[in-house]
C-alpha cells in the first residue's frame, strides 16, 4: 500500500471544469494557431513596409542597421503566455543595440518599442530628447526598468507614460526604450497602429 501512494499523483493534477472541458476539445489549440499565422502574416506584411519607410531615414542611420533582415519569431512562455515579436530595424551586440520591435502578447496586447543602447543611445540621445516631446500626446510609454533590457509588459515597474517621468533621469540610464501598446479588441487597426508608430519612432531620430 505505500508503494502504491507513492505513485499515486496529487490533487493538483486533476482538471477543473474548465480545464476539462479545454482538454477534450481540438478547436481551442486549432483556433490559437490560426490566430497565430495570421500574426505572422501581420508581420510579414509591416516588414516591407517598415523597409519602404526606413529607406527615408537612410542618410541619418549607421550602414550595419541596414545589413539585417526583418525577424519574426515566437514563443509560448512570456510570462506564462504565447507571443510573437518582429524585430527590424535589428543589430545587437554585447553593448550596443538598435532594434524596432513590433509584439503581439496573447491576452494583452500588440506594442511596439525602440530600443537603443550603446553607440547608438550616445549617437542619437540629443536627437530624441530633442524630439520627444511630439510623442506626448501619442500615449507613449518609457522604460524606468534600468536592471532588464528585455522585460515587455507594461507594469509600473517597467513602463511608465512618458508625461510621469523625469526624462533626465531617464537618459542617464545604458539604454532607452519608448513604447506604445494597442488593446487586442482593435486588432483591425493594428496595421495602421505600427505604421503609423514605427515613423513617429524613426522621426525620433532626426536632427
Amino acid at each position: 500500500m505505500a508503494l502504491i501512494n507513492k505513485y499515486m499523483p496529487g490533487t493538483n493534477v486533476e482538471l477543473s471544469k474548465n480545464e476539462s472541458r479545454f482538454v477534450n476539445s481540438s478547436e481551442f489549440i486549432l483556433t490559437k494557431n490560426r490566430i497565430i499565422e495570421k500574426v505572422y502574416n501581420l508581420f510579414g506584411t509591416l516588414s516591407e513596409n517598415y523597409k519602404n519607410i526606413l529607406l527615408a531615414y537612410q542618410p541619418q542611420l549607421h550602414r550595419e542597421i541596414f545589413k539585417a533582415h526583418p525577424k519574426i519569431y515566437k514563443g509560448e512562455n512570456y510570462l506564462h503566455l504565447p507571443y510573437v515579436m518582429m524585430d527590424y530595424p535589428r543589430t545587437f551586440s554585447k553593448d550596443d543595440a538598435f532594434a524596432i520591435r513590433s509584439f503581439f502578447w496573447w491576452g494583452n496586447y500588440f506594442s511596439i518599442t525602440l530600443q537603443v543602447s550603446g553607440k547608438y543611445f550616445q549617437t542619437f540621445k540629443n536627437n530624441i530628447h530633442h524630439n520627444l516631446s511630439s510623442l506626448y500626446e501619442r500615449n507613449f510609454f518609457i522604460c524606468v526598468n534600468d536592471g532588464d533590457v528585455w522585460q515587455h509588459h507594461f507594469e509600473k515597474d517597467n513602463y511608465l507614460p512618458l508625461q510621469k517621468v523625469d526624462i533626465n533621469a531617464i537618459f542617464n540610464q545604458p539604454f532607452l526604450k519608448l513604447a506604445a501598446k494597442m488593446p487586442l479588441n482593435k486588432w483591425n487597426n493594428s496595421s495602421k497602429f505600427f505604421i503609423e508608430n514605427y515613423t513617429r519612432l524613426l522621426e525620433l531620430l532626426k536632427a
